[in-house]
């Protein structure tokens, strides 16, 4: 057996057992909102691919995280929520902090220019990384 897949089943049926909720997991997605403008002007498409790559490239590094086998064994349920940066800067940033606190995440960094264009982070309880999110707005 999956050693992580074990541990969500455990985590899962522990709270089942106890009457509590299981928790909601979200995988949140930060994407740079001055990629869509002048003078980068990327398309809409080229977009979602980059936000498309992090979130893969995430889920595959933390695949054995409980919180990552429990969030992909209900594919129907899978929630994400997409933030805006502003700016490169802001994203590299907010890829500091997160390392500095243990935020398991990729920042994803567009090739062959090098450019950071998203961070993904994994399926977190939303309560856990609120804190580090809440000045990004949801991507327009």
């Amino acid at each position: 057996m999956h050693r992580g897949t074990g541990l969500a089943a455990q985590v899962v049926r522990k709270m089942a057992s106890s009457g509590a909720e299981p928790q909601i997991l979200v995988q949140y997605l930060v994407l740079r909102k001055d990629l869509s403008q002048a003078p980068f002007s990327w398309p809409a498409g080229a977009l979602v691919a980059q936000a498309c790559h992090a979130a893969t490239a995430a889920l595959q590094l933390h695949r054995d995280h409980p919180h990552t086998t429990a969030y992909l064994r209900e594919l129907g349920r899978m929630r994400k929520v997409v933030l805006e940066a502003p700016d490169e800067t802001t994203l590299k940033e907010l890829a500091e902090t997160l390392q500095q606190k243990n935020i398991d995440h990729m920042l994803w960094l567009e090739q062959p220019e090098n450019i950071a264009t998203c961070i993904a982070l994994r399926p977190y309880p939303k309560e856990e990384v609120n804190q580090y999110l809440k000045k990004f707005r949801l991507f327009k």
